[in-house]
């Protein structure tokens, strides 16, 4: 109970401070890191939290899933119809970029052998732009920016995973989620498809029948029970359940608009919940012995791997798009590492590889590095767009966006 009181302490500071975070450089998703360190055995000494502790990898799973769920009903298929191909770029050249940077400083560098180094690179591929809601979470931001860094958040945690899985069982001695082979993990990915594509049909359908639907207090709901079920059924058959809750969120959007727009106010606050109780657990990892069995070559792989093979990759990966100059800028700086690479983190490290403690310590810097950084940058940045007011006001008003159409305000989610 006494991390259920931290957590709740850490909540009310974060909302009290929030006005000031989402006008200055001060983060709450930062608020809630710090304050997991402070109360862990490298500090304080309240709560005891080993990376092998069951509630690390389920409040990261389950962060990971709402998060996903959330982002995926912010997917139009229209839009991406028409702008499919940025997104694509991102995926299939950009990610597979990302990752062989990623190893070939981890080797030379850290000093880890090829196969472990290119396992560090395919957990650090994936982005998460939770980390950065004040780019992805405004109206007055080019759609097409937005569509980039929500589509390709979503889509690369799924395709980590595999790439993931098939490197830890060729580093050595596996346990677990490491014995996959190449048709199990494939089963897997289907799976996860297959039930976030069907589910939301058919609770669509169920509440189109004449005697069933949801009363206008309870329709919130509706997308809260698919979401239950759908989380429940990939862990009963082991489908990815990320690619599974991304996949749910985009067509729950898209058959029904109506529980889209109800499920919104919730979903967002359950979302935020999530995340700010994986990064106080996150946090309570980040001890001063994990910061000092870091290697100074593993410090300067970190610093490379934010600054310079994310965005390097993606500006090669958009070369010849018609998107303009600072939107490709703030994309490629905006590669922020967040749930999904701690997942998987959590998965080398409890795969019992020979190099795994090495691999994990140098992932687990290079997202909280990566989360100060980035969600300290999001606000500032997002001011070259001309957003004035990052927190929702609620005012019915209609903004003009950067090429002077009107934009509907809608509920954003709030600064991480």
């Amino acid at each position: 109970m006494l991390l259920v009181a931290v957590f709740g302490a850490a909540l009310l500071v974060a909302v009290l401070l929030s006005g000031l975070a989402a006008r200055t450089v001060l983060s709450t998703s930062l608020l809630f890191l710090l304050g997991g360190a402070l109360v862990s055995d490298g500090f304080l000494g309240l709560i005891h939290i080993s990376p092998e502790s069951e509630i690390v990898s389920v409040t990261a799973d389950l962060a990971l899933f709402a998060v996903l769920f959330t982002d995926g009903m912010h997917v139009s298929f229209a839009k991406l119809r028409a702008n499919w191909r940025n997104p694509a770029r991102a995926l299939g050249l950009g990610m597979p970029l990302a990752c062989v940077g990623m190893a070939l400083i981890t080797h030379y560098l850290v000093g880890l052998d090829w196969t472990t180094s290119f396992l560090v690179g395919a957990v650090l591929a994936p982005t998460d732009p939770v980390f950065a809601s004040a780019i992805v979470g405004r109206k007055e931001v080019p759609s097409r920016l937005r569509e980039l860094l929500n589509v390709e958040s979503g889509i690369n945690d799924g395709l980590a995973l595999p790439v993931v899985l098939i490197l830890i069982a060729a580093a050595g001695p596996t346990a677990g989620h490491a014995e996959a082979s190449f048709g199990q993990i494939g089963l897997e990915l289907g799976l996860g498809l297959a039930f976030g594509v069907l589910l939301p049909l058919l609770v669509n359908g169920l509440v189109r029948l004449p005697l069933l639907g949801a009363e206008p207090k309870l329709q919130p709901l509706l997308p809260l029970a698919t979401g239950i079920i759908l989380y429940g059924a990939c862990h009963l058959t082991h489908a990815n359940p990320y690619l599974a809750a991304f996949s749910a969120g985009a067509v729950l959007a898209a058959v029904s608009s109506e529980s889209q727009k109800a499920f919104e106010p919730l979903g967002e606050s359950l979302a935020e919940l999530a995340k700010f109780a994986a990064l106080l657990v996150f946090g309570a990892l980040l001890t001063p012995q994990l910061f000092g069995d870091l290697s100074i070559g593993g410090y300067v792989a970190v610093v490379l791997a934010i600054v310079l093979i994310r965005p390097a990759s993606l500006l090669l990966s958009l070369w010849g798009t018609r998107i303009d100059r600072r939107e490709k800028l703030v994309a490629a700086w905006f590669g922020p590492k967040g749930f999904a690479s701690v997942v998987y983190g959590l998965l080398v490290l409890q795969a019992g590889i020979p190099q795994g403690p090495e691999a994990y310590t140098l992932i687990a810097v290079c997202i909280a590095f990566s989360i100060i950084a980035h969600s300290s940058t999001d606000v500032p940045i997002a001011r070259l767009f001309h957003v004035d007011d990052i927190v929702d006001t609620g005012a019915a008003t209609e903004p003009r966006s950067v090429d002077g159409t009107t934009t509907a305000e809608t509920p954003a989610r709030a600064r991480a």
